[in-house]
């Protein structure tokens, strides 16, 4: 199994990077690879916790280098695509975990979502309906730590499996 992990490359909260780096770990610790953008910031912070535990990564680059990704990315695949790799990231995930995040996440949660690709909240943004306040049904499965999200991830990969 694959999770992609989304999140703002820079700049990053201390708390941020505590909790992607709990995600990283989390996921290793089942034996689910990770996959994200590859380089610094939240991309970095779940590579680390994840090669932590003994985890496999992937980096979805923006650029024409593999040397662009962290020092955390057992895997790097060199797009030349810039932000339209975004959509590469979260299809390669069977769910997504957002933590934190700037326009880059959003754009991402919204291709998830969009897709019917399960996204699991850690602090990231608030989604409304048309701007009108009504929260998008849960759209965004709100978790409270990394175990938390996991688990919720995994929850949602099995129902979404289960409806196929």
């Amino acid at each position: 199994m694959i999770i992609a992990v989304i999140g703002s490359s820079n700049p990053a909260t201390r708390e941020h990077v505590e909790l992607a780096e709990g995600v990283g770990r989390e996921l290793a610790r089942r034996d689910i690879m990770v996959v994200c953008g590859g380089l610094s910031g939240i991309m970095e912070a779940v590579c680390r916790g994840a090669k932590a535990e003994g985890g496999t990564t992937i980096g979805i680059l923006p650029g024409r280098a593999a040397a662009e990704a962290n020092s955390y990315v057992d895997i790097p695949i060199v797009t030349s695509m810039g932000y339209s790799r975004n959509v590469i990231v979260v299809h390669t995930g069977q769910a997504v975990i957002a933590v934190g995040g700037a326009f880059g996440t959003l754009s991402e949660i919204g291709h998830a979502l969009s897709d019917g690709i399960p996204v699991v909240g850690l602090k990231t943004w608030p989604l409304t309906a048309n701007g009108d306040g009504v929260d998008m049904n849960g759209a965004i499965i709100q978790a409270t730590d990394p175990l938390d999200a996991v688990e919720k991830a995994l929850v949602a990969v099995a129902a979404r499996n289960h409806h196929r």
